[in-house]
């Protein structure tokens, strides 16, 4: 059985990066509400407190039972965690004379395995009011910064480890912190990092055979990463018992209906292509308001996969490319959270259809679909292809959505972005794309005079879209894009360049 790590999540906003980082380390993770029953399975090799943005001072603060943790595996509280630790074992946290936040360097006063390959000064990175002004009986301090007397400690007593410290490993920020989680999952855990992209494909193809047997799968595919990873994972376990459904909405980018049914061919999935991008046109017509726009892409697109769906016989289970981020429950620091993020792969497809889910991708952040898409040998330029969204350029056409307008704007995107990658830009940039304008300016060629629309580029980069900043794409290369898209695409005379970052903008327009 694979070897787990719990993280306990106490609201904090780094709390998917201490998973990431561990998951990057080759050791399987998963992340809890900290008010959620431990399972003390025997392959939980150990426990990581998050941080807050509650104090352990505040009425309401949200509290564990550390030593119960701690009798059953090796326990590292990070910032809020470790704040908790010292509190609960009778040591003192108050308001710091200064907060801390930011850069600090940290200074080892005790040598100790889970320093192992660090200097003995290192720059970490400092989110917090409050301070462990005084260690608990049986805790030793291992460093300190210039503005806090504890900045990393750890229990003195034999059994298993209990780890605190006040700075955060998980950001970047701290120059060596993944060494230092590294060695608290190797060192101090025992971790063989052995959860690897072909451990993970053998495990989850077994899983499959176990769950779905001679039963039959229905899919729907959008042409994106996390989809096709999906189905190629269950085909593998299935084979032909699997039925994948793609469907042309009409807003998808120029040719991409046929270029991803070919790729699907050459991967050999089991998928057939629906044309209904007639339909889609006649239901958008006269919607102008964004969330009307994907309501009825949304809900023609079941309609539609309900109908194909229905000329299929003895279907009992559903495919989805739901992943890690999308089922992670949030936590309020007032309290438990009562919503769970959902998420369907395409459209939202509704509970009646009575079918059972298979979602292998679940435990998985993006950057590891991406890798185990590569170890099933999906060719690279799938792989890594920028995020799309579900309405498709329907959301990156401001107003009416007509096929005209479709088709003026799936020119000036190929444009772009077959120039993002002509000029090895494209890798570069996590998301890009044009957006139509619902403005008409005037212009001039030759002896001409225009009145034509106005397109936008987006270029972002990001890790996973909750942020996003604008990419300093050179200035040669913008007025080209100008240029090519003006002479090209008939019905543009302007063009234009989004620098706004998310907050506060959002990725897409709309």
């Amino acid at each position: 059985m694979t070897e787990k790590i719990l993280i306990l999540d106490f609201g904090s906003q780094y709390t998917q990066l201490i998973a990431r980082a561990v998951r990057e380390a080759n050791v399987y993770c998963e992340i809890i509400p900290y008010h959620h029953a431990v399972s003390f399975e025997p392959h939980l090799k150990g426990i990581i407190l998050s941080g807050s943005p509650a104090s352990v001072n505040d009425e309401k603060a949200p509290e564990v039972d550390i030593a119960k943790l701690n009798a059953h595996a090796p326990v590292l509280g990070i910032c809020y965690g470790a704040q908790l630790t010292a509190k609960s074992f009778g040591g003192l946290v108050a308001k710091s004379n200064k907060r801390e936040y930011g850069r600090a360097q940290l200074q080892r006063k005790k040598e100790d395995r889970i320093f192992n390959g660090m200097d003995l000064q290192s720059q970490v990175w400092m989110s917090h009011s409050d301070s462990i002004k005084t260690l608990p009986t049986g805790y030793e301090l291992l460093a300190d910064t210039d503005s806090i007397p504890v900045a990393a400690f750890k229990k003195i007593d034999s059994g298993h480890p209990l780890y605190g410290v006040q700075f955060h490993p998980e950001v970047y920020h701290s120059s060596q912190g993944k060494i230092f989680l590294k060695n608290f999952l190797v060192e101090i855990c025992g971790c063989k990092q052995d959860w690897t992209p072909a451990h993970f494909i053998t495990d989850t193809v077994d899983a499959l055979r176990k769950q779905i047997g001679k039963r039959r799968v229905i899919m729907a595919l959008s042409g994106g990463v996390d989809s096709t990873v999906a189905a190629t994972l269950i085909h593998r376990a299935i084979g032909d018992q699997l039925t994948g459904i793609f469907v042309d909405n009409g807003v998808l980018r120029k040719d991409e209906f046929k270029a991803v049914l070919d790729t699907y061919q050459e991967i050999g999935l089991p998928v057939k292509g629906i044309d209904a991008s007639e339909r889609f046109y006649k239901n958008l017509a006269g919607k102008t308001d964004p969330e009307a726009k994907r309501k009825a892409i949304g809900a023609l697109f079941i309609d539609v996969f309900q109908e194909e769906a229905a000329q299929l016989e003895n279907i009992e289970l559903l495919g989805q490319g739901t992943i890690y981020p999308d089922v992670i429950e949030s936590v309020s620091v007032h309290g438990p959270s009562v919503t769970i993020k959902s998420h369907h792969n395409v459209g939202g497809l509704p509970e009646h259809l009575h079918l059972e889910l298979v979602e292998p991708l679940r435990l998985l952040f993006k950057d590891e679909v991406r890798k185990i898409g590569l170890e099933l040998g999906i060719p690279p330029a799938m792989i890594h292809r920028h995020p799309f969204p579900g309405p498709g350029l329907a959301i990156r056409i401001l107003g009416e959505v007509t096929a005209e307008r479709v088709h003026l704007l799936q020119a000036a995107d190929q444009v772009f972005i077959q120039a993002l990658r002509d000029k090895g830009l494209y890798d570069a940039v996590w998301q890009a794309g044009v957006i139509l304008l619902p403005v008409k300016s005037v212009g001039v060629m030759g002896d001409e005079r225009t009145y034509e629309y106005t397109v936008a580029l987006r270029a972002v980069t990001s890790v996973d879209g909750m942020t996003a900043d604008w990419i300093h794409l050179p200035y040669e290369f913008l007025a080209k894009m100008s240029n090519d898209i003006i002479n090209r695409v008939k019905g543009v005379n302007r063009v234009v360049y989004d620098i706004s970052s998310k907050p506060p903008a959002t990725i897409e327009w709309e």
